[in-house]
C-alpha cells in the first residue's frame, strides 16, 4: 500500500534544499555563544524563524507571531520548541519550491500551533538520520548500527500541514514521541507518517487526515505504537501498516490501533496513491502482531481492511477485536501472495464482518488462520484520477493550542503521555468531524 518514494537520495536532496533555499530570508547566522536566549520572538527579536533558532538557547522557545514565513527551518538544538501564536495565522510556506517546512534533528524538539504548507517533501519532518553537522550521511538510511542513532523525544501538536508533495507530518528514525491534535491534507504519499523505529514508544492521537493518498502510514515502526482517537476519513486509503525493505527494521509489528474512525476513503479530491490504492480503510502489507480494536471502519468501497504480503514478508498474527464494520465492499480481505502467505489472522467480536476468503470467519482468537494466499479481489471500482497536491482543497480553521503560549515548557518526558484506552468504546462517526473540511 506504500508508495515507493523514500530512497536515501530523496532525503539528502531535501535537506540540502532545506538549508540552501536560495532565499535570503532563510539564511542563518552563526549560533550565539553563551547559550542564547530563553525566548526569541519572531519577528520582534529575529526577522525569521531560522534566525530565531540560531539565537535561542537549548531548552528555549521560539515564539512566532502571525505571518507567512517563506523559509525552510532546521531545528538542531535540543529541547527547543517552535510555537506559533496563531495556528491558522502562522504559515510556513514552501511556495511549491522548498522541500521541508520545519525539520527537527535534535532530541526533544517540539513543533506547535502553526501551519506548514506547499513543500515538495514534507510540512514537518522529525528525523534521527543525520550526522553531527545536521546533514544526512551519503549512505542515507543505511547504517551498521541504526538502533544507536534514533532521535529521542519529539512532539508535533496542533499543527496543520496541507498541500505538501509527499508527507504532511513525518516522524522517522525517532523514538518516544507524539503527534497529537493535528491536521493533514493534500499529501501525495501520506498525511501522517511514522517510519523506521524499533521500540518506537509513539502516540498518534486526536488527529484528522483527509484528502491524502494515505491518511496515516506506518513503515517498519514497531513496538509501543498507539494510534487512537483519530479520524482517517476521506482519503484514498485510510491507514497502512507496512514492511518496507527501503527502510531499516523489517518487519513492521506490534501497533495498537484502537478507537479510530477509518471511513469513506473514496475521496477523489486527493493525490493519486502510487500503487493505485483507493477505497481502502486499513491496508496491512507484511505487518505483524498488530491489534486492530474497537474502530469504526465503514464506507470503503474496495475493502474495510486489505491484508497482503510485502515482497517476501508475510502478514502474521494480526488481531481484529470488537470493531464495527459498516458498508464496506468487503470488511476483511486477504490477498497475500503464494510467495508469502499470511497466517494467524484472528477475529474476536466483530459482529457479522464479511470476509474473503471464508476461512477468516472461522479464525476465532486466539487461534488464527492457517496459510492464506492466492485470493484476488474482482470487479474493484477504478480509482479516479489524482489531483496535483498543490490543488487539493484547503481545510477550514483548526483549533489552537490551549494555555499560556508565552510560557517556556519543561523538556519533554522520557516517554510520551499515553491516553487511556481500556474503556474506549467504538467511536461515533462524528468523531472530530468538526475539524473536517469534507
Amino acid at each position: 500500500m506504500s508508495p515507493r518514494l523514500r530512497p536515501a537520495a530523496l532525503l539528502v536532496v531535501a535537506l540540502v534544499a532545506a538549508g540552501c533555499s536560495g532565499d535570503d530570508s532563510t539564511s542563518s547566522g552563526p549560533s550565539p555563544s553563551g547559550g542564547g536566549a530563553e525566548v526569541v520572538r519572531v519577528p520582534a527579536d529575529a526577522a525569521t524563524i531560522t534566525e530565531a533558532v540560531a539565537a535561542v538557547a537549548e531548552g528555549g522557545l521560539v515564539l512566532v507571531e502571525a505571518g507567512t514565513y517563506a523559509e525552510a527551518v532546521v531545528v538542531d538544538k535540543a529541547d527547543v520548541t517552535i510555537r506559533g501564536q496563531d495556528r491558522d495565522g502562522v504559515v510556513v510556506d514552501g511556495e511549491g519550491e522548498r522541500a521541508i517546512g520545519i525539520l527537527g534533528i535534535a532530541d526533544g524538539v517540539r513543533v506547535q500551533n502553526l501551519t506548514a504548507t506547499r513543500h515538495t517533501l514534507a510540512g514537518v519532518l522529525i528525523s534521527g538520520v543525520h550526522d553531527a553537522s545536521g546533514n544526512v550521511p551519503g549512505d542515507g538510511y543505511s547504517s551498521e548500527a541504526p538502533e544507536a542513532e534514533l532521535l529521542q523525544r519529539y512532539e508535533v501538536r496542533n499543527v496543520t500541514s496541507t498541500n505538501n508533495g509527499l508527507y504532511g507530518i513525518y516522524a522517522f528514525h525517532s523514538q518516544h514521541g507524539a503527534i497529537v491534535d493535528s491536521y493533514a491534507s493534500g499529501g501525495a504519499d501520506s498525511g501522517f507518517y511514522l517510519g523506521q523505529c524499533e521500540d518506537c514508544d509513539a502516540v498518534v492521537s486526536g488527529n484528522v487526515a483527509e484528502r491524502n493518498a494515505v491518511g496515516f502510514e506506518n513503515a517498519n515502526a514497531s513496538g509501543g505504537v498507539l494510534i487512537t482517537g483519530n479520524r482517517f476519513a476521506g482519503n484514498r486509503v485510510g491507514l497502512t501498516l507496512t514492511s518496507d525493505y527501503q527502510e531499516a527494521f523489517v518487519p513492521q509489528r506490534d501497533n495498537l490501533v484502537v478507537g479510530n474512525v477509518i471511513s469513506d476513503n473514496v475521496q477523489p479530491d486527493s493525490p493519486a496513491q502510487a500503487e493505485g490504492g483507493f477505497g481502502i480503510g486499513i491496508g496491512i502489507a507484511g505487518g505483524q502482531q498488530n491489534v486492530i480494536e474497537r474502530n469504526l471502519i465503514g464506507g470503503n468501497t474496495t475493502a474495510g481492511t486489505l491484508i497482503s504480503s510485502a515482497e517476501d514478508v508475510p502478514s502474521l498474527d494480526n488481531r481484529f477485536v470488537a470493531n464495527t464494520f459498516a458498508a464496506n465492499r468487503v470488511d476483511i480481505a486477504d490477498v497475500s501472495t503464494e510467495r508469502a502467505p499470511s497466517t494467524g489472522t484472528c477475529l474476536d467480536g466483530n459482529g457479522f464482518a464479511s470476509v474473503l476468503p471464508e476461512a477468516i470467519a472461522a479464525a476465532v482468537c486466539p487461534a488464527g488462520t492457517a496459510a492464506i494466499s492466492g485470493v484476488a479481489l474482482t470487479d474493484v471500482p477504478a480509482a479516479p484520477p489524482g489531483v496535483p497536491f498543490l490543488d487539493v482543497t484547503l481545510p477550514g480553521p483548526q483549533p489552537g493550542l490551549d494555555g499560556d503560549l508565552t510560557a517556556v515548557p519543561e523538556p519533554l518526558p522520557d516517554t510520551p503521555e499515553r491516553p487511556a484506552t481500556d474503556a474506549l468504546p467504538v467511536p461515533d462517526a462524528t468523531l472530530l468531524a468538526d475539524r473536517s473540511a469534507l
